[in-house]
């Protein structure tokens, strides 16, 4: 079989979680389109990049991003760093005709989000977001029934993604809530639902977004007698006016006391309604307002559908289709979406052009919430 050669930049969390995929793919995708070779780790310490490397079996730890951007060794990019780094490590990468993989958000800011959208032109390569939440069979099927007309026309939606980690004062300030990082809830967990959404529902037309801060300040990170200043935010409400009429809430939020990893959204139709909760990920719940209201409620209501771990080919069916869904089952269908587009020589989808759009609507919200006003959102 054919190998590709696979680089991570950074290897914290997500790192670790690309990783994981690659290692457990071949158990659920036979075969795979080719053998990926895990092969080099780059962290900004010698001693971080050598764990990592260790940790998954590649032969390279390095500590400068184009020892893999440029390294003609190197078939895939894996871009796994905080957001402010993104911009510099794809565009080398792009240069240098590789693939990627990129986390969410694609960057910091929109400027350089811009910046990558206009290399795109002579760009070769396949490159995706990882945008996991696209990928449980439950949202894969709300897609399915939207587009053939389930729940006739869109009247209205909601969606949130709660989180409860800054609900304590005594959190440390880490990089995902700092600005200067590229950090914030907006670009954090906003950037899933807005791409949700627009996954399901199509292009957004104009959002009014407002902000909150619940601590303005917090412990440092490895030293908690210290207080430092919180500037970015850790929850953010959007009202959302999309391009075919529907008006949304969407929220996003790390203070939701008692949340743990709780991506939901409901929509309603004039013919029928869906529902989904990312803690039960195994269901998709139905509302088919033709179903008869009588005699005593007749068959009308709400019908879990078990989507469960029921992947089209080219999954194979393991472990079961009946066996209940977890949240790195969604991230390693994402994954293998991106290395059968890679096969099939496809730009890959969702693309590096859907993360310019995702930044569109992050700055969107952020001018938003900084000015009080409803922003137009360009496409």
């Amino acid at each position: 079989m054919q190998t590709k050669n696979v680089g991570f930049i950074g290897f914290g969390f997500i790192g670790k979680v690309h990783a994981y995929g690659y290692i457990n793919l071949p158990m659920h995708y036979q075969p795979l389109p080719f053998r990926p070779v895990l092969s080099h780790v780059c962290t900004s310490r010698p001693e971080t990049a050598q764990a990592g490397a260790e940790l998954i079996g590649a032969p390279h730890a390095v500590i400068d991003y184009r020892e893999i951007t440029e390294n003609p060794d190197i078939d895939i990019v894996h871009i796994c760093t905080p957001n402010h780094l993104h911009k510099d490590a794809v565009l080398s990468a792009m240069a240098y005709g590789k693939h990627i993989y990129c986390d969410k958000p694609l960057t910091a800011t929109l400027p350089e989000a811009e910046a990558i959208a206009a290399a795109l032109p002579g760009y070769t390569g396949t490159a995706q977001m990882t945008l996991q939440n696209r990928f449980f069979p439950a949202t894969m099927r709300a897609k399915q029934l939207i587009d053939e007309g389930f729940l006739g026309k869109v009247l209205g939606f909601r969606c949130c993604y709660l989180h409860a980690g800054s609900a304590d004062p005594n959190a440390p300030l880490k990089w995902k809530l700092s600005a200067a990082a590229g950090g914030g809830v907006i670009a954090d967990l906003a950037s899933h639902v807005l791409d949700l959404m627009h996954f399901l529902l199509g292009d957004y037309a104009r959002l009014i977004a407002s902000t909150a801060i619940a601590y303005p300040e917090r412990p440092m990170l490895g030293n908690p007698g210290q207080k430092v200043p919180v500037d970015a935010e850790d929850c953010v409400m959007i009202l959302a006016r999309m391009a075919n009429g529907a008006l949304g809430h969407i929220e996003a939020t790390k203070i939701a006391t008692g949340s743990e990893d709780e991506l939901r959204f409901e929509i309603h139709g004039s013919k029928g309604a869906l529902r989904f909760n990312g803690m039960d990920p195994h269901h998709l719940e139905v509302w088919d307002q033709s179903a008869p209201a009588g005699p005593i409620g007749g068959t009308r209501g709400w019908t879990q559908v078990n989507c469960g771990q029921r992947y089209p080919e080219p999954a194979n069916g393991f472990p079961s289709p009946k066996a209940t869904i977890g949240w790195m089952r969604g991230h390693m269908a994402c994954l293998a979406n991106f290395l059968f587009d890679i096969a099939a020589g496809n730009p890959g989808n969702p693309g590096l052009a859907q993360g310019v759009y995702i930044q569109k609507l992050i700055d969107a919200c952020r001018r938003s919430a900084r000015d009080e006003v409803w922003v137009e959102v360009r496409n």
